[in-house]
């Protein structure tokens, strides 16, 4: 049975010294221009993302005739294929009508189809009366709302349109309506909004190395051929509009999907740049795995539809920045320009903030009146808003309940289970896996070696009876500065330093804790650095609008747009720390590198790398990335520590197994939902590193204690390191 944490996670504190004096050991209240050092990870991972986007205006300058832009069409559409996909083959809607309502003017069917087996979509369909022949349609994505289509905002756009003529297909994307994913019996309602049912599945999905936006995309793609099964539907005239998130799924369908015609999506489009200058990447479907990094951009969904005409609607006071989406707009008008079809892009803007306006809706009224060829007048009316209830399509009201289907944790899952099995495949071949793993950690993870190592910053001495402490700042991979605190023994100095990285920060490892301490006492020389988001070096203003338990996803977001992972700039400056270490006090020393909690995944990835860490220890490491993709619950503040796709060339137990000869000690490994893994977990977790260790005839330099007692958890550390 599993130990709750918080038994596991204080093992040190209580061989504290009653009334022990406080060390100092903090840098950024000196140095008043490093003082925005908590914000360092965001401004690092953003300039990444600068940098892309540079690269990408650079080609986009160059293109000038319809060939130069029909070739960028080509690429473009190459690239969202291979990182949007691949998405799963089509089978059978199994659609089926649940009610049907009748309206003045119109009636709505209510309905279920699946846009994979068992995965259930709720819909509703709005039909107004008296088509003669067939009638253009509109597929309407909602966005990011608990009631989804059922809102009276929503309602009030969707029957406007139907007065005028338009079929409407309105669905619940996922996480909204009906299709709540992590549903409460006690409240009825989801355990979190819909940004958090998007972003924490989400994150199993980019852990498995693709977009959850596969399913948001998929799911509106199947809607369209819902539509088409139809007999009152125009196939020739189709378009697709949303709002917000609704605004997200029709830029992407609408880059991909050649079936619609006319696209007007809302209160979404802006780019890059300006969303990293003001609210960041936002939550998990609106983030296309290595988007950025492969030169692609907003403008880039827009441009991939010239000719066909296309409505780009905004807000002046939008968190999708307003400048962003002009400059959009006026790049995408090169091409249109280009193709002779300048006036096919078209913008609305109006003065408010995000939603819906007036001036705006009557805007796309007229333009899918103009262009899917149904003339008529484009006020907007007054409507009747139906209650939400006649509009409930399932008999619970939720999908979970009345149908128990699938879910986007239960497709990753499976997902999760057959690359976890072929990278056992893999492991069948020893040497030859370990030798492709460096390579695809580096990779992966977007690590890349320093190329240089500054000269430090020397920022003080304190001298006692029993030790010296000296802080130091170094330089960081990034235009940053990494705090430190040297801790070097009075007496019985041993050959050996050690490097220390906690998660809570060097703060709380020297005065709320007692390793450190008892590391000097016993004589070994510590340094102590705080990496960009732990400690003095963050957690920054940054947190977006997936923000679960503390920990901004938005932020490793960004990660998976550029490529460059948290865990790599970390593992970057785990080096730098190193080599401070060793060219300094350590260079007739060996060098143990010591992480407790998470942080055990960039400890695996620097010692990787390099090879002057000679030894290390993980105390409550999480057990492994595949772990917490299969976790239903998992525990949010793991996610910085993940490399997004690492699992289909490796995990951290080959990382272990890359560092064989060297001894590694492994104490209370946790599970993805961080409580104590028990044995068996642990055992069937760490059987690949255990076996190569075991072939090398070094089985004795892999040590794994689980369940281990707090009172023993020290004593088996010192007696590892003597």
């Amino acid at each position: 049975m599993k130990k709750h944490l918080i038994i596991t996670w204080i093992f040190f504190i209580s061989t504290l010294i009653p009334g022990q004096a406080q060390d100092d050991v903090t840098l950024f209240n000196y140095w008043k221009y490093y003082s925005d050092a908590e914000n360092s990870l965001y401004k690092q991972l953003s300039s990444v993302a600068f940098e892309q986007l540079e690269s990408r205006k650079a080609e986009i300058n160059k293109l000038k005739t319809i060939a130069d832009w029909q070739e960028r069409q080509s690429v473009v559409r190459r690239k969202l294929q291979e990182i949007m996909g691949p998405f799963p083959e089509k089978t059978p809607l199994n659609a089926r009508v649940t009610g049907v309502l009748k309206r003045d003017g119109y009636r709505v069917e209510k309905l279920i189809y699946e846009s994979i087996p068992g995965y259930y979509v709720t819909a509703a369909l709005f039909i107004p009366d008296n088509i003669k022949g067939r009638a253009p349609a509109i597929l309407n994505a909602i966005g990011h709302s608990p009631q989804s289509f059922r809102r009276d905002i929503y309602q009030n756009f969707i029957i406007n349109l139907v007065k005028k003529g338009f079929i409407v297909l309105a669905y619940d994307q996922i996480g909204q309506g009906e299709r709540v994913q992590y549903y409460d019996e006690k409240t009825r309602k989801s355990k979190f909004r819909p940004n958090t049912e998007h972003s924490f599945p989400g994150g199993q999905c980019f852990i498995s190395g693709y977009s959850p936006s596969r399913y948001f995309i998929w799911d509106g793609i199947r809607a369209i051929d819902y539509l088409l099964t139809r007999k009152e539907v125009d196939p020739d005239r189709i378009g697709m509009t949303g709002l917000s998130g609704g605004g997200t799924s029709t830029a992407f369908i609408g880059a991909i999907d050649d079936r619609i015609l006319a696209t007007a999506p809302t209160c979404f489009i802006t780019n890059y740049k300006y969303l990293f200058l003001s609210e960041g990447p936002q939550d998990a479907e609106q983030n296309i795995y290595r988007f950025l990094n492969e030169g692609l951009d907003h403008a880039d969904l827009i441009e991939l539809r010239a000719p066909k005409p296309t409505l780009i609607v905004g807000t002046t006071r939008d968190f999708f920045s307003i400048q962003g989406l002009r400059e959009t707009f006026f790049e995408a008008k090169s091409a249109y320009r280009a193709f002779g079809a300048e006036d096919f892009l078209q913008k609305s803007e109006e003065n408010y903030v995000h939603g819906f306006t007036k001036k705006n809706n009557e805007a796309t009224y007229a333009f899918f009146q103009k262009y899917l060829n149904n003339p008529g007048d484009s006020t907007e009316e007054e409507v009747d808003i139906i209650p939400e209830k006649e509009l409930q399509v399932t008999k619970t009201g939720q999908l979970v309940t009345s149908l128990n289907g699938e879910t986007m944790y239960s497709l990753n899952k499976t997902i999760v289970e057959k690359q976890a099995s072929g990278l056992e495949k893999s492991r069948t071949n020893i040497e030859e896996h370990l030798s492709n793993v460096p390579d695809a950690a580096i990779r992966l993870s977007g690590f890349s070696y320093p190329k240089e190592f500054n000269p430090e910053i020397f920022s003080g001495r304190y001298v006692n009876e029993h030790y010296t402490l000296e802080k130091y700042l170094i330089q960081g991979s990034g235009d940053y500065m990494l705090p430190l605190a040297l801790f070097m023994p009075g007496k019985n100095n041993k050959n050996e330093a050690i490097l220390l990285l906690d998660e809570r920060g060097k703060d709380f490892a020297v005065n709320s804790d007692s390793l450190a301490r008892q590391l000097v006492a016993n004589g070994y020389t510590v340094l102590l650095g705080d990496l960009p988001g732990i400690g003095e070096m963050g957690p920054g203003y940054f947190r977006g609008d997936a923000y679960i338990d503390n920990v901004s996803y938005n932020l490793w977001f960004a990660g998976i747009l550029t490529g460059k992972s948290i865990v790599g700039i970390r593992a970057e400056d785990i080096i730098r720390m190193v080599h401070f270490l060793k060219t300094n006090f350590a260079e007739n020393k060996s060098i143990t590198a010591i992480s407790v909690g998470m942080l055990g995944s960039e400890l695996l990835h620097a010692a990787a790398f390099e090879e002057d860490i000679q030894r290390v220890c993980l105390l409550q490491p999480f057990l492994s990335y595949a772990d917490i993709a299969m976790t239903h619950y998992y525990k949010p503040s793991f996610i910085h520590s993940i490399v997004a796709g690492a699992i289909e060339k490796y995990d951290l137990p080959d990382l272990m197994a890359v560092l064989t000869p060297r001894k590694v000690l492994v104490i209370n490994p946790l599970s993805g939902d961080g409580l104590m893994a028990d044995n068996s977990d642990t055992k069937k977790c760490f059987n690949f590193p255990l076996e190569v260790y075991s072939n090398k005839n070094v089985s004795g330099n892999l040590e794994i204690f689980n369940e281990l007692e707090n009172n023993m958890v020290l004593k088996q550390l010192i007696s590892w390191l003597e």
